[in-house]
């Protein structure tokens, strides 16, 4: 176990962050779910969050029932990424919330550390569900993909922005099932509140795509630009 009920972090840039409403949201109402009231903690925690550096907070509610705040330096931004796929079911006893499940889920991209940045978990069916640490989207021509809803996803905060900015520029969305073999051939982008937009460039033990036409520098800019002050 992780010690944790609900977790909640997300990057603080010289005192701005992005979609802070929405990890708000996800995480009071992922404690409201346990019977835990977090709206004035949160309230009173984001107050004290530095205005300047760099910085991944992370909110917990802990197995004891406390509220706590993790102030942690924010790691570097990584870059492009190697994944593989997880051999076997989703491991994960309660995927859509964040927290209870990290301990593990730190452990299993542990085993591929040494060939690979991330794992990707499969559902039922073997369709991509998510990574370890992050939600994933993907493109088919001009359509930017997103696994199904109605999947055990965990509702990722930056896959809402990247909504909201595909919406606002005429882009458009799809929830579609799609399995690893159906997405080696498509720009496929990792997805979390660290790091933002992370590229696919090699499947397991494939070669390094170098994505010439990678859209992923253009988005990336688009979710920094939503940052506002805390």
């Amino acid at each position: 176990m992780s010690g944790l009920q609900v977790a909640d972090s997300f990057l603080v840039a010289n005192g701005k962050a992005r979609g802070v409403e929405l990890h708000r949201e996800r995480f009071v109402g992922s404690c409201a779910a346990v019977g835990v009231d977090a709206s004035a903690f949160w309230a009173e925690q984001i107050g004290r969050l530095p205005g300047f550096g760099r910085w991944f907070p992370r909110f917990e509610l802990k197995d004891s029932g406390e509220l706590a705040v993790q102030l942690r330096p924010a790691p570097p931004i990584g870059g492009r990424l190697r994944v593989v796929v997880h051999d076997g079911p989703d491991p994960r006893t309660a995927p859509r919330v964040k927290g209870p499940d990290l301990e593990l889920l730190g452990k299993l991209r542990e085993t591929v550390a040494n060939r690979a940045d991330e794992i990707l978990l499969l559902d039922q069916d073997g369709t991509v569900l998510e990574a370890a640490y992050s939600a994933i989207a993907w493109w088919d021509d001009d359509v930017l993909c997103f696994p199904p809803a109605d999947r055990p996803l965990l509702p990722s905060v930056t896959a809402k922005l990247l909504r909201r900015i595909a919406q606002a520029q005429g882009v458009e969305v799809a929830e579609r099932a799609a399995t690893p073999a159906d997405l080696q051939s498509c720009e496929v982008w990792l997805l979390n509140a660290l790091h933002g937009i992370r590229p696919i460039h090699a499947w397991s033990d494939s070669a390094i795509d170098p994505l010439p036409n990678s859209q992923s520098t253009t988005w990336q800019q688009r979710l920094t630009d939503l940052a506002q002050p805390l």
